[in-house]
């Protein structure tokens, strides 16, 4: 079995935030018998929008680990799980959004930040450049903010302090619990490797993605940073031609 993870911003989606780009390789993906994961900054309602444009089934990763969402019927075996949401069961891995949001209304002050708890719905589309309908999505937060702005430095040691995480994205910062990327990677993995052997991949662009890469099989960046086990490439085409 071949699992991929894959990071939505930069990665798999471009900067106008189209799904139509992503659909020639995602149809690949599938003919190749990848089950695909996406393990994503983003909320559940906007990685929603996307499983239906693309016509994914798989289990997803959301808010920069903080989540796992598992469709009722996908795995045949019982598992543990934190909660059953509509037609997923839950495995919480990261902290509930008003614990997040209420150290960063304790600190946004002194540190001028701005995040989607004090942004309008306008800032927020000057802030993402998200056409209106993906940035309410976007807010419909359960464990993370994102910081767009900020006036002053060391706000991210003092979030640490209040107990929170901070990981850097490609353009902004996550607040997030003790969770990442590659955590949930390896829950969910865990979950496969009952089925059978597993083959995994990864693909990402942030530092963010840097603890999902650690724990694949095969790991691919796009752009100009480097990790130790990744292979950097310049699109998500190009992993097309190194994979089987």
């Amino acid at each position: 079995m071949k699992v991929i993870f894959l990071d939505l911003d930069k990665t798999l989606i471009g900067d106008d935030y189209s799904p139509e780009p992503a659909r020639d390789i995602v149809e690949e993906l599938k003919k190749r018998g990848f089950r695909i994961v996406f393990n994503s900054s983003k909320t559940r309602a906007e990685q929603e929008y996307y499983r239906e444009e693309l016509g994914i089934g798989d289990p997803f990763i959301v808010e920069n680990g903080s989540g796992i969402y598992i469709p009722k019927d996908y795995f045949p075996f019982s598992f543990n799980f934190s909660r059953a949401v509509d037609d997923y069961f839950v495995i919480d891995l990261g902290v509930e959004y008003d614990r997040i949001r209420e150290v960063l209304n304790a600190v946004g002050d002194e540190f001028g930040l701005k995040y989607y708890a004090n942004s309008t719905l306008e800032e927020i589309i000057a802030f993402t450049g998200l056409p209106e309908e993906l940035a309410k999505l976007a807010m419909k937060r359960e464990y993370s903010e994102t910081v767009f702005r900020w006036e002053k430095e060391d706000f991210e040691n003092a979030l640490k302090a209040r107990g929170l995480d901070v990981s850097r994205g490609s353009r902004f910062y996550n607040i997030h619990g003790k969770t990442d990327k590659g955590k949930a990677a390896e829950v969910l993995l865990s979950l496969y490797r009952r089925l059978g052997d597993v083959e995994s991949y990864a693909v990402g662009d942030g530092l963010n993605d840097f603890p999902m890469l650690d724990i694949v099989d095969f790991a691919f960046i796009i752009g100009p940073l480097e990790h130790p086990r990744a292979k950097n490439i310049s699109s998500l085409e190009e992993i097309m031609e190194v994979v089987k």
